[in-house]
């Protein structure tokens, strides 16, 4: 895989890094100069990964999430979300709309599918008692002089 630049950014399991992921990706991809819908949709999928990490992965615990956003040629942003927490043990099940693990607390169940919606190519590996690493790719619009 050719890259032509690259972050790798590592925080904590804490609600309100959901934001600060959200603007460590925005900060980044400004240099792709995308479009403000595509900004938004991937913000919006990165945003529901960081926020399954936190509520699902680490659930009463603490632990990293670590961010890694590439700019491949061809104008391909790569996305990688991994984290180390109790894993998926069915993941097609948790990819299911609706399905969730909290529904006390309300979760509506739609992260996966939010993301599979504003990506053009979700990948999501886990293993019970390992973690998770879900993998996003969205190519930007091209612009035209």
């Amino acid at each position: 895989m050719e890259i032509i630049n690259e972050i790798k950014f590592t925080m904590p399991s804490l609600s309100v890094n959901e934001g600060t992921a959200r603007a460590v990706v925005s900060s980044f991809l400004i240099q792709a100069d995308p479009t403000v819908e595509e900004l938004s949709d991937i913000r919006t999928a990165v945003s529901e990964a960081v926020t399954n990490a936190v509520v699902h992965a680490y659930r009463g615990t603490k632990g990293n999430i670590d961010l890694t956003v590439r700019l491949l040629p061809h104008r391909e942003i790569y996305i990688k979300i991994k984290d180390k927490g109790c894993g998926i043990q069915d993941i097609e099940k948790a990819m299911e709309p609706l399905f969730t693990t909290a529904p006390e607390e309300e979760r509506s169940g739609l992260g996966f599918s939010v993301m599979q919606s504003f990506m053009d190519r979700l990948t999501v590996r886990s293993t019970p008692g390992r973690g998770t690493t879900v993998t996003m790719r969205k190519r930007l619009t091209s612009h035209e002089d």
